[in-house]
């Protein structure tokens, strides 16, 4: 399920803050900002019909200069496919952009949370094209598409590689987009190949944080690659969830019981070695087989267990080849 966007009002009470008056600047000089009007290229160049998520029919510029990633998902399509962009939204659990994507992303600016996009700081990017995410919120997308055009890139299935495809349209980058899935295919089936019969073992996927354990169900992008790779989902991991990941008490753990346990953390001060030391010390883990014949391992929960992305797929194919060939 989508998070609910932060909201910025733009009529009623305030309507003369510095973000109303920027919007409508916006709306009024198009040079500066762009527009969703199916005529905005005009003057500034060609411009192409996408078909986004949600089939909206956006006209985007056929070569954006100026893209604004709303998304974990977003920001690493685009720099997978050689775009930086201009604001960024700051990934799960993060203050600035993903802890995978932290060095490629460094010095964008940050236009928003999880939680959504701040619109003054979006207006301030002076984008000409907007990379939605999954925003379902019909106001915020409004509001959005005031600035530049707004593409919802993620659909209900939130598919990297559907996602992936729909931002090379976007931005002008279809060759480069095939490309990339090509070699990720051509990854996942020589590491599949290496696995042996590994590759038929069960693989179990949870988050742990200050909160507890969570596991990470189908539906998911972590669910996506391990099934490219023909990996057994054991309990309900085989089964789509109702959220991003599906809490667990520790009397439930053994729900995350497996041939091989990788369990994400979205805290950067904690070290692998460190949090399986601790986990492995709680009753509730020592009992799990993963964890008794040493086929746990802690990993970045930015990639693995966050919104996921092309770059992020990778990431994990080259985790689990460290993990599981011998």
């Amino acid at each position: 399920m989508a998070p609910t966007p932060t909201r910025r009002p733009l009529s009623g009470p305030g309507r003369t803050t510095a973000a109303v008056a920027a919007l409508a600047a916006c709306a009024l000089t198009l040079t500066a900002c762009g527009s969703s009007d199916a005529k905005s290229g005009a003057g500034k160049g060609r411009s192409v019909e996408v078909t986004d998520a949600t089939g909206t029919a956006v006209s985007v510029p056929a070569a954006p200069k100026r893209v604004v990633a709303l998304s974990e998902m977003d920001l690493d399509a685009a720099l997978t496919l050689g775009a930086r962009p201009v604001g960024l939204t700051a990934g799960r659990g993060q203050q600035g952009a993903p802890a995978y994507l932290a060095a490629k992303a460094k010095g964008i600016p940050v236009v928003g949370a999880v939680t959504g996009p701040d619109i003054e700081k979006v207006v301030q990017a002076k984008p000409d094209v907007i990379l939605a995410g999954q925003l379902a919120d019909k106001q915020v997308l409004g509001q959005l598409r005031t600035i530049a055009p707004t593409v919802v890139t993620i659909g209900a299935d939130k598919n990297w590689r559907k996602a992936l495809e729909l931002t090379g349209k976007t931005l002008g980058r279809t060759n480069q987009a095939e490309k990339f899935l090509d070699d990720y295919d051509g990854k996942a089936a020589a590491l599949k190949k290496d696995l042996g019969d590994r590759a038929g073992a069960s693989v179990s996927v949870a988050r742990y944080s200050a909160k507890g354990t969570a596991v990470m169900q189908q539906g998911v992008f972590i669910g996506d690659v391990l099934n490219d790779l023909g990996f057994k989902r054991p309990g309900i991991q085989a089964q789509p969830g109702k959220g991003h990941s599906t809490p667990l008490s520790e009397e439930n753990l053994k729900e995350i019981d497996a041939d091989w346990l990788f369990i994400g953390t979205l805290d950067p001060g904690s070290s692998q070695a460190s949090l399986l030391t601790k986990l492995t010390g709680k009753p509730a883990y020592r009992q799990l087989n993963a964890v008794r014949d040493h086929h746990a391992t802690v990993i970045d929960g930015s990639k693995w267990t966050s919104l996921g992305g092309p770059q992020a797929a990778v990431s994990v194919l080259d985790d689990i080849r460290k993990a599981m060939v011998k």
